[in-house]
């Protein structure tokens, strides 16, 4: 008699906890099952620690040994792909540009659509060659040094860099392999620092707010 007065009244609480007409309750032969040592129970069928449900930090499904960020070799592929799409569309407006300069004496007709369409397409496809040729240049050469020091940091960014500019001017002399060296240390380096502003600028702070205290 008493079990099913305690399961009736048992069925009771879960349909008005399920409707929202109350909380349902538990008797105490229920909750000795749970074990309490060094838990903390949400409820009594999840006993679970609420800390192992809280993360402070981004997990991540990743092989064994591998990096949470991309390398060289993965990100050469946007690389090279991402510089032959913008050198593509640089050349196509630069294209129209000058062929709308040049046949500007001549009226609206077929012949001046495709001097337009013939300078358009070859400007397009020489600007995605030499970008592209400079990023795949910037890709084996960053791979080659990473692999080479074991390390990953910005000196891999300045040499890759000033090698992609010296070896892509080589053509050009002495002072062209110079100018495009010097080209692309600037540009590398330029990128190193735009890409560490927030560390360095977080860190000259902190350093002037300690100074402030003493």
């Amino acid at each position: 008699m008493d079990s099913s007065s305690q399961g009736s009244g048992g069925m009771k609480g879960g349909i008005g906890g399920l409707f929202g007409g109350g909380a349902p309750e538990y008797s105490n032969t229920e909750l000795a099952g749970v074990p309490l040592t060094g838990m903390s129970p949400l409820s009594p069928y999840l006993n679970v620690d609420p800390r192992y449900l809280i993360q402070d930090t981004d997990e991540f499904i990743l092989p064994t040994g591998a990096n949470k960020t991309r390398g060289r070799f993965e990100l050469a592929f946007f690389t090279i792909g991402g510089s032959c799409i913008t050198g593509a569309a640089f050349g196509a407006v630069n294209g129209l540009r000058m062929s709308i300069k040049d046949t500007r004496d001549m009226g609206w007709s077929k012949p001046r659509n495709v001097q337009i369409l013939n300078m358009v397409t070859r400007q397009g496809a020489s600007w995605a060659n030499s970008l592209g040729s400079v990023a795949l240049l910037y890709s084996v050469f960053g791979v080659a040094i990473e692999k080479a020091r074991g390390a990953e940091d910005d000196i891999n960014t300045v040499a890759a860099g000033t090698l992609t500019g010296m070896l892509f001017k080589s053509g050009s002399g002495l002072k062209g392999v110079g100018r495009g060296g010097l080209a692309g240390l600037a540009l590398s380096g330029a990128y190193a620092l735009y890409s560490n502003w927030d560390h360095l600028t977080g860190s000259s702070s902190s350093s002037s707010s300690s100074s402030r205290l003493y």
